[in-house]
C-alpha cells in the first residue's frame, strides 16, 4: 500500500452517491483525499497545469492520482470528459475509472475506444455498493501501481 493518501477526483453530479462514496473510503479507511467536481460544463477546461486543477468554485486541488468519472452528467457526456483526458498528452496517464449507472453496451464500448482504464457499474444494493469502494479503494489506490507525474 501507499504511504500518503491517494487523490480522488470525484465528477459525479448525485449528491447522494457523492456522500457514499466518501462514506464507503472512509469506513474501510482507504487513505484518500476526495475532490469532488458536482459537474463539468462544456466551457471549462480541464486543465492540471501546475499539478492543480480548475474546479467551478475557482478552489484547486492537487492533480490527482484517479479520476473517478460518473457518465449521466447535467451539463456534459462524461465520455466527453473522458475523451478530453485521454487525449491530453499531460492527463491521459491519469487513470479513469467510470462509476456509472449505465450498463449499456454502447457506453461500454464508447468507454473503452476513449481509453478508460476501468468501467464499474454502480450496484442498487448499498452493501455492493461499499463493497465496490472498498474493493475499488484497495485495488486502484492501493495495489495498482502507476506513474507520478
Amino acid at each position: 500500500m501507499q504511504s500518503e493518501p491517494v487523490v480522488i477526483l470525484l465528477v459525479e453530479d448525485n449528491p447522494d452517491h457523492t456522500e457514499l462514496i466518501r462514506r464507503s473510503l472512509q469506513k474501510h479507511r482507504v487513505a484518500a483525499t476526495l475532490h469532488h467536481v458536482p459537474m463539468v460544463k462544456r466551457h471549462w477546461t480541464i486543465c492540471f497545469g501546475v499539478a492543480t486543477l480548475r474546479l467551478p468554485t475557482r478552489q484547486k486541488c492537487p492533480r490527482p492520482d484517479v479520476v473517478l468519472l460518473d457518465l449521466r452528467l447535467p451539463k456534459v457526456d462524461g465520455l466527453e470528459v473522458l475523451k478530453a483526458i485521454k487525449t491530453d498528452e499531460d492527463l491521459r496517464r491519469i487513470p479513469v475509472v467510470i462509476l456509472t449507472s449505465s450498463e449499456a453496451d454502447r457506453d461500454l464500448m464508447k468507454a473503452y475506444e476513449n481509453y478508460v482504464n476501468s468501467y464499474l457499474v454502480k450496484p442498487l444494493d448499498f452493501d455492493k455498493f461499499t463493497q465496490l469502494m472498498k474493493d475499488l479503494g484497495f485495488y486502484w489506490l492501493g495495489w495498482n501501481r502507476h506513474p507520478k507525474s
